[in-house]
C-alpha cells in the first residue's frame, strides 16, 4: 500500500481525511523522535491488548518505525478482520484469553511489553469483569516480568479534580484520589505493576494518557457531534485535554526507552487542554449551527502537567485547529463512528 509518509511531516498534513484508510495511515505513522528512539532500542515487542480501538495501529507504528523488529500483537481476535489488517501490515498475532494464567505463561518471550489490555466502556453494571481485567490480568502479566522493560496504559481519572487555572495534577505530587469503581480498579493496576516492577527488576512507565483524538470516537469527536446533532453539551467540565491519537501512541511507545525501576507515572497529552466552549463554538461556525450549552463552567476538571512527556518527547505537532477541522469533515461526510462516547464531561467517576 503507498503510505502517506514515512516519517510524520506537519507540512504535508491533508487538508482532510477522507477514508478508514487513510485515517489509519496517519494514526500510525512514526515521528522521527520514535525512529531514533527504536534504532536504539534492543529486542522485540509485544503488544498486549492489541484488538483495541488504539492497538492496531499502535502496532503498526511500532513496526513501520522498527522495520526490523518482530510486532507480536496478542488478543482474543473475536474480529477476525483485525487479525487480517494486522498481518497485511507486518504484525505478528497471537491469539490468547489473557486472564488465563496458562495462556500468559505461553506468551512469545521478548524483551519490550505494551500493555494496553483493560476495561473501561460500559464498566457501569460489569463493576467485576471491570476489576478482573484492570487488577487481575496485570498480576498474571507482572508474574512473567522478568527485567523486561514495559509501558502499561494508564488514565488521567486516577488523580482527583485539579483547578484549571493551576498548573494540573503531577504524578510525584498529587497522590491518586479515584472517583469511582473504573478509576480505583485503575490504581489498582498501575500500583501491581510498580510491585512486579521492582520484584522483577523490570523499568516500566505507567502512561496516564489524555484524551486520545481518532475521528471516530475522541472528545472533539463527542463535541462535534453534539453539535451537528443540536444536542446541549454538558459545560460544567470546561475544558479537556485532546491529543492526536497518532502522537499518544508515538509518546507511549517512546517511554520504553525511559523506564524506571519500580515503574512511575507520567502524564501523556498536549501541553494545553482545549476549552470545551470554543470547541464547540468553531464546531458551529463549520456547520452553520449555534451550539447549544447546558450547565455553567466549573473551575476544576481532571486536568494535569504533561509537561515530562514534551520535555522528553517535544512539542506536539498536530494543533487543536487541524483536529477540529478533520473531525467536522468527518462527521458531516458519514465516516464510521465507534459510538464509544468517551465522557470526558463525567464528575461522578460513572463510565
Amino acid at each position: 500500500m503507498q503510505t502517506l509518509m514515512d516519517v510524520l511531516n506537519p507540512s504535508a498534513l491533508p487538508e482532510y481525511i477522507t477514508s478508514e484508510e487513510q485515517l489509519e495511515d496517519l494514526l500510525s505513522t512514526p515521528d522521527q523522535g520514535l525512529v531514533d528512539d527504536f534504532a536504539k532500542l534492543d529486542g522485540d515487542i509485544l503488544v498486549l491488548g492489541v484488538g483495541g480501538k488504539v492497538g492496531p495501529t499502535l502496532a503498526r507504528m511500532a513496526k513501520r518505525a522498527a522495520p526490523d523488529k518482530r510486532v507480536i500483537g496478542v488478543a482474543r481476535f473475536s474480529d477476525p478482520e483485525v487479525k487480517r489488517r494486522l498481518e497485511s501490515w507486518g504484525v505478528e498475532t497471537h491469539s490468547a484469553n489473557l486472564l488465563e494464567r496458562e495462556s500468559v505463561k505461553a506468551l512469545p518471550k521478548v524483551k519490550n511489553i505494551v500493555y494496553m489490555a483493560g476495561k473501561k466502556f460500559g464498566t457501569a453494571g460489569q463493576e467485576p469483569y471491570t476489576w478482573a481485567m484492570n487488577a487481575v490480568l496485570p498480576t498474571l502479566i507482572g508474574e512473567i516480568l522478568d527485567e523486561t522493560r514495559f509501558v502499561a496504559f494508564s488514565t488521567l481519572c486516577v488523580y482527583p479534580f485539579s483547578n484549571i487555572n493551576g498548573p494540573g495534577s503531577q504524578p510525584d505530587k498529587d497522590i491518586p484520589t479515584p472517583l469511582g469503581e473504573y478509576a480505583n480498579s485503575c490504581v489498582a493496576r498501575e500500583r501491581i505493576f510498580q510491585y512486579y516492577s521492582e520484584r522483577s527488576n523490570s523499568p516500566g512507565r505507567l502512561a496516564r494518557l489524555n484524551y486520545a483524538i481518532d475521528l471516530r470516537y475522541g472528545a472533539i469527536h463527542d463535541i462535534g457531534l453534539w453539535v451537528l446533532n443540536r444536542q446541549p453539551i454538558d459545560i460544567r467540565t470546561a475544558v479537556a485535554n485532546c491529543i492526536w491519537q497518532g502522537e499518544s501512541t508515538s509518546h507511549i511507545l517512546r517511554c520504553l526507552c525511559h523506564g524506571t525501576t519500580p515503574a512511575t507515572a507520567i502524564n501523556i497529552g498536549k501541553e494545553r487542554p482545549a476549552i470545551v466552549r470554543d470547541v464547540a463554538m468553531k464546531f458551529g461556525e463549520i456547520f452553520g449551527i449555534e451550539p447549544i450549552f447546558k450547565g455553567e463552567e466549573t473551575d476544576t476538571a481532571w486536568y494535569n502537567d504533561t509537561s515530562e512527556a514534551i520535555g522528553l518527547f517535544g512539542p506536539t505537532q498536530i494543533d487543536l485547529d487541524t483536529m477540529i477541522r478533520w473531525n467536522a469533515w468527518w462527521l458531516q461526510n458519514g465516516g464510521l463512528l465507534h459510538h464509544k462516547p468517551t465522557h470526558y464531561e463525567e464528575r461522578e467517576g460513572s463510565f
